[in-house]
């Protein structure tokens, strides 16, 4: 197993320690904080493989598999875990989390047809609002800050409409190759 694959598995073990944390509030004070560092280092080795691999050509199918399946796996138990603390309405993490599920089957029935679906402008503005967002949702700073985590989860939705619809409409020919 290559070392993108590894960090890739690394982050995926990651996810139930995330769980565990802001669910249990094991760590007293320093909760938190502590599932800051683990959403973090999560989120940062999901940039290491993607620039390992592509810089030493060490992409594998495994990678393009388990790589995005693993940054949902991420951002899908973080919000999940918002619903239960009564930081995030279900609404919200449904919308996000269905839309993952989309362009999953999108890029599925094309992967079928010999089409590559990349990730495009959009794709990457919703990941970046989402990190945000769940950063400043376990950070928890109050006060000011929460103006800045409704605008960040309002970011987040209306991104990941964009995005879905984005991506929809340029790979609109997927959906006339199925019969």
């Amino acid at each position: 197993m290559n070392t993108p694959n590894k960090l890739t598995v690394a982050r995926m073990i990651l996810v139930p320690f995330l769980v565990l944390f802001m669910l249990t509030g094991w760590g007293d004070a320093a909760n938190k904080y502590i599932c800051l560092v683990i959403f973090v280092t999560a989120s940062v080795t999901d940039w290491f493989d993607g620039q390992i691999a592509r810089k030493y050509n060490l992409v594998t199918n495994f990678g393009k598999f388990m790589d995005p399946l693993a940054d949902k796996l991420l951002v899908c138990s973080a919000l999940i875990c918002f619903i239960e603390l009564e930081k995030l309405p279900a609404w919200v993490v449904i919308i996000i989390i269905a839309r993952e599920f989309i362009i999953s089957g999108f890029r599925l029935i094309a992967a079928e047809n010999g089409i590559v679906i990349a990730a495009n402008y959009w794709g990457k503005f919703k990941t970046v609002s989402q990190m945000i967002m769940i950063i400043l949702l376990i950070i928890d700073l109050g006060g000011f800050f929460d103006i800045i985590e409704q605008i960040f989860i309002w970011l987040s939705v209306a991104l990941t409409v964009i995005s879905l619809i984005t991506y929809i409409w340029q790979n609109k020919n997927v959906l006339s190759m199925q019969n």
